[in-house]
């Protein structure tokens, strides 16, 4: 029998662990011919995750845990289920129930028919506000317009299926900032995406905030592309060459209006305007080199506290 390895991270998710490992459960009682283990990653969670995911193990063997000594994110928590896992197949799911484990038989029958990478295409229900689809459609061709990865609209979800050739290929890569959704698609290897409307989060509330979801998105665009470092050289040729134009006219128009160069309020908002503009240049190579002072570290991309397995 082939065996599908599950892997769930789990932030802060005391009321959902149950119940995904029931949902999932009765799906896999219809896949009779199947095994499944369902790796849960507790993130650092700060509330009695750990409790229930124990309790879980020691009820169902097939459920097993791993705990991180603090919360390191979720790509290192997907990646840590990956590295540990055994299965013929690999399927990442969030531990919220808005990846429906019932998806699970049709991500299976995709792999059976030689996909590789089975991933998944999201749509958002009515209920979801239209500031939440437009951004996540918007950020995903931003992504796709300046980096080398070509993620579809929608297709940037962790619910994905993974042959156990690829999750070698990923267990063996060490990026200090990995981004599995980008890495999914740059590996190349026969890909089926399956579409599926996005369920609300059955208990708790998302710690994905603003400032997280903004961290996320640079790491997928200097992740996979160096397009921006041209951007900012050729910004700096394109407003230097206007600086130069502009300036140039303004002299000539003095000489031949015989009137004086003045407008110290438009110097000063010259000055800002390209001093502004050099931190933004700055910036960008600043995360560059941050990414490459973290990598040369090589630290781990996660800490194990205690597994039951």
């Amino acid at each position: 029998m082939k065996k599908i390895s599950i892997v769930i991270p789990a932030h802060n998710e005391e009321d959902n662990v149950a119940l995904i490992h029931q949902r999932i459960k009765e799906v896999f009682l219809k896949l009779d011919t199947y095994k499944f283990e369902i790796i849960f990653v507790n993130d650092g969670s700060r509330d009695q995750t750990q409790a229930k995911l124990e309790e879980l193990a020691n009820r169902f063997e097939e459920v097993k845990y791993i705990e991180f000594s603090r919360n390191f994110g979720h790509q290192p928590a997907v990646k840590a289920g990956m590295d540990s896992s055994n299965g013929n197949a690999v399927i990442s799911m969030d531990a919220d129930l808005q990846h429906p484990p019932e998806l699970i038989p049709d991500l299976i029958k995709k792999w059976e028919e030689g996909a590789d990478i089975v991933y998944t295409i999201r749509t958002y229900p009515k209920q979801i506000s239209a500031f939440k689809r437009k951004s996540s459609s918007l950020y995903y061709k931003f992504l796709s317009a300046i980096s080398d990865v070509n993620l579809a609209e929608g297709g940037g979800s962790d619910f994905r299926l993974m042959d156990a050739s690829v999750v070698d290929v990923v267990r063996n890569m060490n990026e200090a900032d990995i981004f599995l959704r980008g890495l999914s698609n740059w590996m190349g290897f026969r890909r089926e995406g399956i579409r599926f409307t996005a369920d609300e989060r059955a208990f708790g509330e998302s710690s994905y905030d603003l400032k997280k979801m903004m961290k996320f998105a640079f790491t997928g665009i200097t992740a996979f592309s160096v397009k921006p470092l041209y951007l900012a050289a050729y910004l700096g040729f394109i407003f230097s060459a206007i600086a130069i134009l502009g300036y140039g006219i303004y002299v000539i128009h003095s000489f031949v209006a015989q009137t004086e160069i003045s407008g110290w309020a438009s110097l000063i908002m010259t000055v800002v305007f390209f001093g502004g503009l050099q931190l933004i240049i700055m910036g960008i190579i600043g995360i560059y080199l941050g990414k490459i002072f973290k990598q040369v570290k090589e630290r781990p991309n996660y800490i194990i506290r205690s597994k039951n397995f």
